[in-house]
């Protein structure tokens, strides 16, 4: 029997945010953002080391102040995906690799230990990823929840900010539907780290290009990616809005 795989849960976080100014450190919670998230991811079973990935000297000190663990990478990373990937070069010890945005305080470990359990029990998948049932109609129509459309396998047949599949006569029904009829997709990613390595020198894809949706370089280079379905959803915090309503919650369970 092939031992566990060695997981690392890596965190990109930098600082420059166009829609909420420094959102990584904003503390009005006692806490800075980051370290919310960097607990959560904590809480997963199934990885063995979380890192923060950043080019910020505020962030990585914010960091340690809260007794992380922190890397410093390059500034000119035009995504995520390429931060984690500097510092996952240096890890050669680890098998797969996550991905955990820095704005997802909320992220449940379960759905963490769900995508990273995709890649133990299907050793020809490259990359695996989460989904939610979509329960309101409005969401199937909001450009900012991505769908995905799974086979039957679990794996990503696309994604993408219209709504898949498109309801050309709708039903009320198909909100309640068993097994869901729509997923959207959470941004969560665990790699293989030897195809976390090779990602960043994968072309861009057209449909990648069209949809503003990195992972559709994936499908379209002819890899597969697994899909753990999950009850679990949450936004990440990209508004003041969203700022403001997490720190109400975080208050009212404080209390």
């Amino acid at each position: 029997m092939n031992s566990k795989p060695v997981t690392a849960i890596i965190i990109p976080a930098r600082l420059g945010s166009t829609r909420l100014a420094r959102k990584m450190l904003l503390q009005e919670t006692g806490k800075p953002l980051l370290q919310h998230t960097y607990e959560a991811a904590r809480r997963s079973r199934q990885a063995d080391r979380v890192i923060v990935a950043t080019d910020s000297v505020e962030i990585f000190d914010a960091v340690q102040r809260f007794g992380g663990e922190v890397e410093m990478t390059l500034a000119s990373h035009q995504s995520g995906t390429d931060r984690i990937a500097e510092v996952a070069a240096k890890l050669p010890e680890f098998d797969i690799v996550v991905n955990v945005q820095g704005d997802e305080p909320d992220m449940a470990a379960d759905a963490i230990d769900r995508v990273i359990e995709q890649l133990h029990q299907q050793s020809e998948v490259p990359v695996a990823t989460a989904a939610c049932p979509i329960r309101l109609q409005a969401l199937i129509h909001d450009p900012s929840c991505v769908k995905v459309v799974m086979d039957q396998q679990g794996r990503a047949l696309y994604f993408s900010r219209s709504p898949i599949p498109y309801p050309r006569n709708w039903n009320d029904g198909w909100l309640t539907d068993e097994p869901p009829r729509y997923f959207q997709h959470l941004g969560i990613y665990a790699y293989r780290r030897s195809f976390l390595m090779k990602f960043a020198t994968l072309p861009d894809s057209l449909a990648e290009q069209t949809e503003s949706l990195e992972q559709l370089r994936v499908l379209q280079a002819g890899y597969p990616i697994a899909v753990a379905c999950v009850e679990y959803h949450s936004k990440g915090i990209d508004t003041v809005e969203d700022y403001a309503a997490f720190v109400a919650r975080i208050k009212s369970t404080s209390h």
